[in-house]
């Protein structure tokens, strides 16, 4: 029983991942693209400067909270007993990581759209670099939860395709 349900919650967090990537990655990408090529034919108003700032400010803020939030929910799973409990505390923290960390993605596109900011482009490579180091997998489960061999070995097991 608590095998199915440790699969569950392992597959259902890697798809949420999965799904806020493919999300964020096409718009930025499109926005991206459009900037730098030169055809951008609608006239946007352009944001003021203290605008690009509170937006780039609260971008890199989420980036902090989004970090130190997760690793709050971490030492939250450190003192639980059963590995159920410690992932389902994991995938909460995953969940709420990534979701801040789509936040930031928006910030991002919408920034780069109406401002053509290169700030906007290094926020959202940040916001990339955390969507890879966040994605979970048992090896990353293991180390962050510091868990014994039986429950690594469990993780390894649940992660595979049924």
């Amino acid at each position: 029983m608590e095998k199915e349900e440790l699969r569950t919650i392992y597959h259902r967090t890697e798809r949420l991942t999965v799904v806020v990537l493919l999300l964020a990655l096409p718009a930025f990408g499109l926005v991206y693209l459009y900037q730098q090529s030169g055809r951008f034919t609608q006239t946007l108003p352009l944001l003021p400067n203290w605008t690009q700032n509170l937006l780039l400010g609260a971008g890199v803020l989420l980036l902090v909270l989004q970090y130190v939030l997760f690793h709050q929910k971490i030492k939250q799973s450190l003192q639980q007993e059963s590995l159920l409990e410690k992932a389902s505390l994991y995938a909460a923290a995953t969940r709420q990581r990534f979701l801040l960390l789509f936040l930031v993605s928006i910030i991002s596109t919408a920034g780069l759209y109406w401002s053509g900011s290169p700030g906007f482009v290094f926020l959202f490579t940040l916001a990339l670099v955390f969507f890879s180091l966040g994605k979970p997998s048992p090896d990353r489960m293991v180390r962050l939860m510091k868990l014994k061999k039986e429950d690594r070995e469990l993780l390894t097991e649940i992660s595979r395709p049924a």
